[in-house]
């Protein structure tokens, strides 16, 4: 990390591509002063040490040197505990960094194809209009896609986020340090000032506590899901819309520019009560109080700076009528302004937005308005008032000022509201069936509700939604249980009230695996006037998550079944006949194993679509995606592309989970980046993909045979091998995970070790600590064996699925990325932690022999002779980053043999948790 021992990238440098080169100038840069610091702030001994550690997994990566990994291990088993903390923080910080200079390379690399005026790339919004228009999809449709299109990305909070922000916010100064620097021509002493900085930055970087000292509480998770706002959603979002527009106006100027609303922002957390108990009511309330100040602070803050853009005086450009009386009504009496109607029509906007804080959120703005004034009603309203001086100004000359800052603020007015995000509301069906249960019971409905079977409850429950009749009172006494959801459903109305449907317009119901689970949350939000059959009046979206294997299998007879229920299609009339289905990535996988979860979910789409034309109901699908591969992770672009025609009906909705948010969202260009690319995709897959076959009936007989042969290997080792649970809980970190202060719900769902109990992302997120990544890839080479011996032609069949079949071609790629971030010489290591030697060998054998079987499987169906041969960007970043992740494993293992034989001091725990957070970092995709 020195100057003189430069990181091994230099190593590539001969060969590398000039475009990469400033890659590598970072890395060093960014290496040399991290060394800089560790000298000065720990000594040279310290320095001395790291840089061995370092100079030694370089010399293994590069030569496979056993005599270097021989000696690194004896190095790192040898340091004292103080020692331990100094060498993992060095080396995760490293890693922090590494990822900093990739982003900004990324950056760098866009601006250089747009500075050469390259065609657009895929991805972007400009590549998929050109492809539209290139298969001449009339212009109707795709307008209609921009004006009818709903895109929403939806922030989850989980137990796997291990970044602070404040680490991210140093994180985001050096990342701005860098831009500049290679950005701007610098004099020399502009450029030493830059450089100092950036070592003041990595400096305060060092001193800044890495981990949190308590567990997360529901608000502090809803606080860092807003600091995204500030980073990239208020001031990228609006720059996507502009882009649209610009695109839509060069291809179609005889059609209006401005766009629908097609690309909005939607969130968890402080709404998702599955699992976790401290999702109250007033917590409920408080988040959409701090959404809703949030957006109201920006749009205070832009109107305040408008008034220095919007200077025009009537004496030399006249204004509309509507400005006029816009102007005329605002508290601003200044004789100073009287001919400057633009700054007052601005003065009483602003004055409206103070007191329509200060009414619905007891929000307090920055700058005091310069009089009274009445409150929006509507976020609506401040829209017209926006559109007003819009009008005014293209209607007198000022068309080009009305692009500007204007221009923005009316896109994310229209975006945000008053309520920033649509918070979604979750919950479990099994807390739903026992509350109805005891409403039902004590209005002397039902008396045994749950004992009724599912045709029986379906009855019950469309009795109860027919009839006006309320199932409680406030002298009516309910358990704690069914108090708390009724709380959250009447504050949930009263939310509506406040800041419109738009603020909370979904309720998702976890584990539906029947029609009564939708039924049943109908009834509790007509307790409470979110819905009325008499009135064709439903105020929330009642949306099924299909999570298990079987789950899926039944998802198309569920939704024909409801379907078929008038009640349920008068709700739908109240909905514009859109119906929203979510699919879980996760569960599934650890259900069923990577392979069956993924068929599982194309079938289920294949006939949810089936049924839902035949229905004539529109299909929304909600993608529960996590950031691994393991939980459905992977590049969006190619896995909405690789979904079956027909189930991208130009609205998406995907989660955003745990560090995946940070590294995707808290830089505004990478943000922006992947904001188009969901949006791009889905435009693809819309307007592209219904024009695309099905796939052969050869391709789809394949992949149930291997799907089934790979369900029968995962099941039998997670569920079927006796010893397993007690292999994975020692193997792993997932003990200490559940200990880390790293999120506000709990890792199981409840007491005890039960695989099936755990949640799936803590399951996914341990076995990437350990580098095995098994949720990704584990029964694929035992179901192409199988597959093979039975079909003598049937690697060729593979192969020309991998090469004609998206969905398929998505799925290996996949499974080529976690194999490539598998390690399992440093997984073995893990595996010495199990006490029981014959546990150890008997399930260890097993995995490494699908490891190798899977990752043959995979390079003969690629035909590549290695891994990523066709991703040569994540390449890179493997080679980069994966020599600095080896002491950070080795010492993990260590310390957690030194943690679970009695070394219970704190400094311990402590340098565990480090380790998780250094190779978090360093995956990237890890949850």
């Amino acid at each position: 990390m020195n100057q003189q021992a430069q990181t091994p990238v230099a190593v590539h440098d001969r060969s590398a591509d000039d475009k990469d080169k400033p890659l590598f100038d970072d890395i060093r840069l960014l290496g040399r002063m991290l060394g800089d610091v560790v000298r000065e702030q720990e000594g040279s001994r310290m320095f001395e040490l790291i840089e061995n550690v370092r100079q030694l997994c370089v010399r293994f990566r590069r030569n496979d040197d056993l005599d270097a990994r021989a000696e690194l291990a004896k190095l790192l088993n040898g340091l004292s505990d103080d020692d331990t903390i100094i060498v993992v923080r060095a080396f995760s910080y490293f890693l922090h960094l590494a990822n900093i200079a990739e982003d900004q390379h990324h950056i760098r690399r866009a601006r250089a194809h747009a500075i050469a005026g390259d065609p657009p790339r895929p991805g972007t919004l400009a590549s998929a209009l050109d492809k539209a228009l290139e298969a001449n999809v009339p212009a109707e449709e795709i307008l209609a896609f921009f004006r009818d299109g709903l895109i929403v990305p939806v922030l989850t909070a989980h137990p796997t986020e291990v970044q602070r922000k404040s680490i991210l916010s140093q994180e985001m100064k050096i990342a701005r340090l860098i831009d500049e620097r290679d950005r701007m021509r610098l004099t020399p002493d502009e450029l030493e000032e830059r450089d100092e900085a950036v070592r003041r930055t990595v400096t305060s970087l060092w001193q800044t506590r890495m981990l949190r000292r308590t567990r997360l509480s529901v608000a502090d998770e809803v606080v860092n899901g807003l600091s995204f706002y500030d980073y990239t959603f208020l001031r990228e979002l609006p720059r996507v819309y502009n882009a649209v527009e610009d695109q839509l106006a060069a291809a179609f100027p005889e059609h209006k520019r401005e766009i629908g609303s097609f690309l909005r922002m939607g969130s968890w957390i402080g709404g998702d009560r599955d699992g976790n108990p401290f999702v109250t009511a007033d917590v409920l309330r408080s988040t959409l109080r701090v959404q809703s100040s949030k957006a109201l602070d920006y749009y205070l803050t832009q109107v305040h700076i408008l008034d220095t853009d919007l200077s025009p005086t009537t004496l030399l450009n006249n204004v509309s009528d509507e400005l006029r009386v816009l102007a005329a009504t605002a508290p601003d009496k200044s004789p100073h302004r009287e001919d400057e109607l633009y700054r007052r029509a601005l003065a009483g906007i602003y004055a409206r937005l103070a007191v329509t804080a200060r009414t619905l959120d007891q929000h307090e703005a920055l700058w005091k308005a310069v009089g009274d004034a009445d409150p929006y009603t509507s976020a609506e309203e401040f829209v017209r008032d926006l559109d007003v001086i819009h009008e005014s100004l293209v209607g007198h000359k000022s068309s080009l000022i009305a692009r500007g800052r204007l221009r923005r603020l009316r896109h994310a007015a229209r975006v945000f509201g008053f309520h920033l995000a649509a918070l979604d509301l979750r919950q479990n069906s099994d807390v739903h069936e026992r509350v109805v249960s005891e409403l039902l019971a004590n209005a002397h409905v039902c008396a045994n509700y749950l004992e009724l079977r599912e045709e029986q409850r379906i009855e019950v429950l469309i009795n109860e939604l027919g009839t006006p009749r309320p199932l409680t009172s406030s002298f009516m006494q309910f358990s704690a249980e069914t108090e708390g959801e009724l709380a959250i459903a009447r504050t949930a109305a009263e939310m509506h009230r406040l800041y419109g449907e738009a603020a909370l317009p979904n309720y998702i119901i976890s584990k539906a695996d029947g029609v009564s689970d939708m039924l049943e949350v109908a009834l509790i939000l007509k307790e409470v006037g979110l819905l009325n059959v008499h009135e064709r009046r439903a105020s929330m979206n009642i949306i099924p998550l299909f999570e298990t294997i079987g789950d899926l299998r039944n998802a198309p007879r569920i939704m024909d079944r409801l379907f078929t229920i008038p009640i349920w299609r008068v709700l739908l009339d109240a909905r514009a006949l859109t119906q929203e289905v979510m699919l879980g990535y996760s569960d599934s996988n650890k259900d069923g194993g990577f392979l069956t979860s993924g068929w599982e979910l194309y079938k289920a789409e294949t006939k949810l679509v089936q049924v839902f034309k035949r229905h004539g109901v529109r299909l929304r699908l909600f993608h529960g995606r996590g950031g691994s591969v393991g939980r459905g992770g992977g590049p969006s672009y190619q896995a909405i592309l690789a979904q079956p025609g027909g189930a991208v009906q130009g609205q998406i909705r995907i989660t955003e989970q745990g560090e995946v948010i940070a590294s995707k969202y808290s830089n505004p260009e990478v943000g922006r980046r992947n904001l188009e690319v969901l949006a791009a995709a889905t435009f693809e897959a819309t307007l592209l993909g219904k024009r695309e076959a099905a796939a052969p009936a050869e391709f789809t007989d394949a992949m149930e045979e291997l799907s089934g042969h790979a369900f029968a290997a995962y099941r039998n080792l997670v569920y079927e091998t006796p010893g397993f649970e007690k292999y994975f809980w020692e193997s792993t970190v997932i003990t200490e995970i559940a200990e880390l202060n790293i999120g506000s719900r709990p890792a199981s769902r409840k007491k005890g070790q039960r695989i099936e109990d755990l949640r799936a992302i803590p399951w996914v997120f341990s076995w990437s600590q350990c580098r095995l990544m098994l949720p990704g890839w584990y029964g694929f080479g035992s179901a192409v064996q199988a597959y093979r011996a039975q079909h003598a032609d049937g690697m060729a069949r593979l192969q020309a699925m991998v090469h004609e079949w998206p969905f398929f071609a998505t799925l290996i790629s996949n499974m080529d990325m976690v194999l490539s971030k598998t390690d399992i010489a440093i997984a073995s290591r893990y595996a010495e932690l199990v006490e029981d030697e014959a546990l150890r060998e008997a399930i260890f054998t097993r995995i490494r022999n699908e490891w190798q079987a899977t990752l043959d499987a995979v390079r003969q169906i690629t035909g590549a002779p290695e891994l990523l041969s066709t991703n040569p960007l994540l390449a890179r970043s493997i080679r980069n980053r994966f020599p600095y992740m080896e002491p950070l494993n080795h010492l993990q293992v260590e310390l957690l043999r030194r943690f679970r034989a009695g070394n219970r001091h704190d400094r311990t725990r402590r340098s565990i948790h480090l380790t998780i957070n250094g190779i978090a970092a360093a995956l990237r995709n890890s949850g």
